[in-house]
């Protein structure tokens, strides 16, 4: 079996996504989307990894709201106790409870303030929301189920029995709603993102599948949740494009031990052992903070034991460069850009390297790749494309277009089978480097509308899309012969309009939409969390290119784009001088812009 190059880890921090190297202009204020506070409550940064009790926010309704919307948060278990907390006993009765795995909750990302209007003998509060998703027990989000816009419910203040005074007993709901209702404000303080690799279709590679860990859950637990995880199988929108682990595996008992080494015992229907190998691999990487050792048991006999950091190192995650190189388009062909670090070499013959519009490169071991949108006489735009050793020379082209966006590669092990993807009129279009340069529109489940973007991760498995202005994402199963994209899953965020997406971790997106004025987002897969980058925006984003986070060249995302036809990388505007190998004007001077910049890695 080919040697593995795995996708990285999660959980690493997208420092200075907005900052260094993002692409963003130098007036831009970082910030955290954040309109409520449960921080008179008691927060993570305080100490406390449990959700605020009732009791906390006193009389105060606003904090009482807000700390309502976090009661749910925590270990599953104990979900409808915590929310009932806040719910005036007397109707307890018509929160349907639910057990086990049919524990959930519904996520909610609030548009407006909550309305608080005082009654005669109640205060009634309307919440405006988004529904985001539904957090399961096995800590997955999957698509919102309820369709509901807002959500309507009373505070009283009376003293029941028991309970003295009315200020003693604070504020209790009435007439809740029939959910038990989680903000995307507590998601992000009372759980960690956590990503599980399962094996692609081909055991070529991992792909992380996102999580949230309640951080109410202790250390000793954790092992004993990534195990569970695993052997529940993948999320459901990646079930297309992985495999989760054999039939009837199963945990017997809980993982023990300390933080140096751990002891998982397993019950497996097979003797495999390269199949108990790729275990040792997958929850090494589904363990990255730990560098200790597990033993594996089956049916409580020693198999091995994994030093889970020599594991990671002995399957590397990517053949990463470690300082991505920048380039852009100018006067109609790819150059170097000298924004950060060293720049690059354009892999093209001069021949080749004219009339471009947008260009993406790639490697694959010592082959080149690059694909090029290029327009013809007849004004129509055609892709090029070519693969081998640098410099490539007599690419091939494809099909006639009216319009074509930026293209993307898969981000195959194999160098004799290199495929991408490409929008063209509105449609999704695979394309393949052979003899020539064959394109096969590629069908889509689960959504219709116009395909104006497209993406692809590290890993190759997963793409996000923009189609009809909503985003997406979708697994893609590589196979010998074929490529199939899975059925998509809709990301919800505050964000309309949107233009332009890429890549900007694991487990992260940065797109470029609208917010109220045209802006730059980075956007968890599933839509939970959201950071503005860039809000003041004088143009639609047309062109956007990242380099995510990754565990094999370990730095700090940096996001190229262009607006109104100027480029920005870093916290500036892309000058003509900064593009390399260009032959010098008459007048000494340039003219244009450089346009539609990118990153080779």
């Amino acid at each position: 079996m080919r040697r593995a190059r795995l996708t990285g880890v999660a959980g690493v921090a997208l420092l200075a996504l907005g900052l260094t190297g993002c692409g963003i202009p130098a007036s831009t204020d970082v910030e955290v989307e954040r309109r409520v506070t449960t921080a008179e409550a008691g927060s993570v940064s305080g100490g406390s990894v449990q959700p605020p009790t009732r009791a906390a926010a006193g009389s105060n309704a606003q904090t009482f709201v807000n700390n309502f919307l976090a009661a749910a948060a925590g270990e599953p278990d104990r979900a409808y106790e915590r929310v009932k907390e806040y719910i005036d006993p007397r109707q307890h009765h018509r929160l349907q409870e639910r057990q086990g795995s049919e524990i959930t909750l519904t996520v909610v990302r609030l548009t407006d303030d909550p309305v608080i209007t005082p009654d005669v003998d109640s205060t009634k509060v309307t919440i405006n929301v988004q529904q985001v998703g539904v957090l399961r027990a096995n800590g997955t989000l999957v698509s919102p189920v309820a369709t509901e816009r807002s959500y309507e419910f009373k505070l009283v203040s009376t003293a029941l029995p028991g309970q003295g005074d009315v200020e003693q007993a604070g504020l209790y709901v009435q007439d809740p709603p029939n959910v038990l209702l989680l903000s995307d404000v507590a998601l992000a303080q009372y759980y960690k993102e956590s990503s599980v690799y399962f094996w692609s279709s081909d055991r070529a590679r991992l792909v992380p599948d996102l999580r949230y860990l309640p951080e109410a859950v202790p250390e000793e637990r954790q092992v004993t949740e990534v195990v569970r995880w695993l052997i529940g199988g993948p999320s459901d929108w990646l079930r297309t494009a992985v495999v989760p682990l054999p039939d009837r595996t199963e945990l017997i008992n809980n993982a023990t031990g300390s933080a140096d080494r751990w002891e998982v015992n397993l019950a497996l229907p097979a003797n495999d052992e390269e199949r108990l190998d790729q275990f040792a691999t997958q929850l090494a990487w589904s363990l990255p903070n730990l560098d200790g050792q597990v033993e594996l048991k089956v049916q409580n006999q020693s198999r091995r034991v994994v030093d889970l950091a020599g594991q990671r190192r002995a399957n590397p995650v990517y053949e990463l460069a470690q300082n991505p190189h920048r380039f852009c388009v100018y006067d109609g062909a790819v150059h170097p850009l000298a924004v950060v670090g060293d720049p690059g070499t354009v892999p093209l013959a001069e021949e080749d390297n004219r009339n471009v519009l947008s260009a993406n490169f790639d490697r694959i071991h010592d082959r080149t790749l690059a694909a090029l949108v290029v327009t013809g006489s007849d004004k129509r735009q055609r892709l090029a494309v070519g693969s081998g050793t640098a410099p490539l020379t007599d690419l091939r082209k494809g099909p006639a277009h009216n319009a074509m966006g930026r293209p993307v590669w898969l981000r195959t092990l194999d160098p004799l089978k290199p495929r991408g993807l490409v929008v063209a009129d509105g449609n999704l279009h695979l394309f393949e480097v052979d003899r020539d340069v064959r394109m096969s529109r590629v069908q889509l489940n689960g959504v219709t509308g116009a395909v104006t973007a497209v993406a692809a991760s590290l890993d190759g498995q997963r793409i996000a899309l923009i189609v009809g202005g909503g985003l997406y994402v979708a697994a893609v199963d590589l196979d010998d012969d074929s490529v199939t994209v899975g059925p998509t899953r809709k990301v919800f965020t505050s964000l309309t309009a949107l233009s332009a997406v890429d890549w900007a971790g694991e487990d992260r997106l940065v797109v470029g939409g609208s917010a109220d004025r045209p802006a730059v987002y980075d956007v968890s897969i599933d839509g939970a969390r959201q950071t503005p980058l860039q809000e003041k925006l004088g143009a639609k984003v047309t062109h956007l290119a990242a380099y995510p986070v990754n565990p094999a060249a370990p730095q700090p995302s940096a996001v190229m784009y262009e607006a109104n036809g100027v480029s920005y990388s870093g916290s500036s505007r892309i000058q003509s001088d900064q593009v390399l190998n260009v032959s010098p004007e008459p007048t000494g001077d340039r003219s244009g812009n450089p346009t539609a910049p990118f990153f080779l890695f």
